[in-house]
């Protein structure tokens, strides 16, 4: 399925409508980050490949249109904008500025997951096709389907959020994060705190150890890294 290997961005102001459609993007399969900017979402396109983006075009300091135009510049990543506008100039204009797709607010979930699904079925797989399986002791870690699997006991249930810790992690195998950068990446929800919880937690179901970890580690003073075999 295609939603099984998709990195969507959200690039939104609004802390309420990103956690939404993070936690409802997250339960339908999907990996999701959020920025809270145009200039945040720089910051996540610099250091990650996305296969979708939704952007609103109301945001302080730079418009998502603005945005959009300036990312095509060398960035041809599909879009998806959302704005409280609904005219036909509007629609016009947001498409002329790079957007794939135009969906007027208020909007039904499922709605926005039909056109997400649409998009992603007409352009290249990238991140499917340089997506691997990290494998750590016991246990691997499709990046694809998000399943973590133990050797001989088979599927591990882990929840949307650990999934996205260990594909955030997973992708810059032996990177240290902060826990204030995976809280950021992991939206609004999450605090550096919550973030040290999640770890624990995943600890438990991948390491031999858990309080001895030799995969998921905490590297003093600075963060958390993944280390695979």
């Amino acid at each position: 399925m295609v939603k099984d290997c998709a990195h969507i961005l959200v690039v939104d102001d609004d802390l309420r409508l990103r956690s939404l459609l993070q936690r409802y993007l997250q339960e339908n399969g999907y990996a999701v980050s959020c920025a809270k900017d145009a200039e945040n979402a720089r910051m996540f396109l610099a250091q990650y490949v996305f296969d979708l983006l939704i952007v609103d075009v109301m945001m302080p300091n730079e418009t998502g249109l603005e945005f959009l135009q300036k990312l095509r510049s060398d960035n041809d990543v599909p879009a998806i904008v959302l704005t409280a506008m609904g005219e036909t100039q509007d629609r016009i204009t947001g498409l002329e500025a790079g957007a794939d797709d135009y969906l007027p607010k208020p909007f039904e979930p499922k709605e926005l997951l039909l056109r997400i699904n649409n998009i992603l079925r007409r352009v290249p797989k990238t991140s499917c096709e340089t997506s691997k399986i990290l494998h750590f002791g016991e246990c691997s870690f499709d990046l694809e389907t998000k399943e973590l699997r133990h050797n001989t006991n088979g599927i591990i249930h882990i929840t949307p959020v650990e999934q996205s810790i260990l594909y955030i992690l997973g992708q810059k195998n032996g990177q240290i994060f902060t826990r204030e950068k995976l809280a950021e990446m992991m939206g609004v929800e999450q605090s550096p705190r919550s973030i040290d919880v999640q770890i624990t937690r995943l600890r438990r179901k991948i390491e031999t150890d858990s309080k001895n970890p030799r995969y998921l580690q905490t590297v003093r003073g600075k963060g958390y890294m993944l280390l695979t075999k």
